[in-house]
């Protein structure tokens, strides 16, 4: 008999739920709903779940350098899987207290409005156009946004959030898609010391740290032609601290492309013959999103 796997991921309700649901739609996984990304990362990093999922990249912000520096100095978890999901953001409170005679939500019955900050930057053409009036209050997800509505009917307040979190806190919808920009994605990692396999996967990835010597004049140059002169793709190149000395950097490189594959280990093997120190990451597949 097989034993449910399990994986730690930041609160019900947010995107990264969404998310979540969308990778395991297919499998009996136990969720482990965690307030605060530390506690994802070092409930894996202790063996107490399987995985533990990890927003690493938006459309719109970029790279979560916290989360980056969290995997790269403080555990030690291969990344297992990688995907791509949709950040939509919606307006989110109860339709039968924000509404006119008419049915429609009415901005001026809007007195506060609550979500993760990250969230609330995405979504701010829409409270400037509709909403400057309101005051805007930050909390620590876009779940704990929703909540806070739900518990405290009747001061006009509203929230950006997920569906999922509507849906959950029997909340209406007040106005679809409220996010600044339709190409809202999200690159989530899926990090654990449990194997994960997709056969259907696309597309395999490898993602590393370089170090390079401080003693070799054009060090980076010759990185970055280990690589180009076998014809391989990197998908992002991105310089980090490394915390020991001012000035001091590492490199965090995705390559599309498998370690099991020939041209990948050479490539490394050359790049550490010059004194470059190469940290693996992780070999891992790659999973587009595919619409729900």
């Amino acid at each position: 008999m097989s034993v449910r796997k399990s994986v730690a991921l930041l609160p019900q309700g947010t995107v990264s739920d969404e998310a979540v649901r969308y990778l395991f739609r297919n499998e009996d996984v136990e969720f482990v709903y965690c307030k605060m990304i530390a506690d994802v990362f070092q409930l894996t990093a202790k063996g107490e779940t399987d995985w533990g999922v990890i927003p690493i990249e938006n459309t719109i912000d970029g790279s979560v350098n916290l989360h980056i520096d969290w995997l790269v100095h403080e555990v030690d978890l291969p990344i297992r899987a990688e995907w791509v999901f949709p950040s939509v953001q919606n307006l989110i409170g109860s339709a039968s207290e924000l509404s006119d005679d008419n049915g429609q939500w009415d901005p001026s019955k809007i007195t506060k409005v609550m979500s993760h900050p990250v969230a609330m930057a995405q979504c701010l053409q829409f409270i400037r156009s509709k909403l400057p009036h309101a005051e805007l209050e930050t909390l620590s997800s876009t779940a704990e946004g929703v909540r806070m509505v739900k518990n405290n009917p009747g001061k006009g307040w509203a929230a950006l959030g997920t569906r999922l979190a509507a849906s959950d806190l029997e909340l209406d919808i007040l106005e679809a898609g409220v996010t600044d920009h339709d190409n809202n994605f999200t690159r989530f990692l899926l990090v654990g010391k449990t194997p994960y396999e997709n056969e259907d996967a696309p597309l395999r990835k490898t993602s590393i740290l370089i170090t390079l010597p401080e003693d070799y004049p054009g060090a980076l140059h010759q990185v970055l032609s280990a690589f180009a002169w076998r014809r391989i793709n990197l998908s992002k190149i991105e310089s980090r601290p490394t915390k020991k000395k001012l000035g001091n950097y590492y490199f965090y490189i995705d390559i599309e492309l498998s370690l099991d594959t020939v041209l990948l280990p050479a490539a490394i093997a050359e790049i550490e013959a010059i004194g470059c120190q190469v940290r693996i990451l992780g070999s891992y597949p790659s999973l587009p999103f595919e619409g729900k």
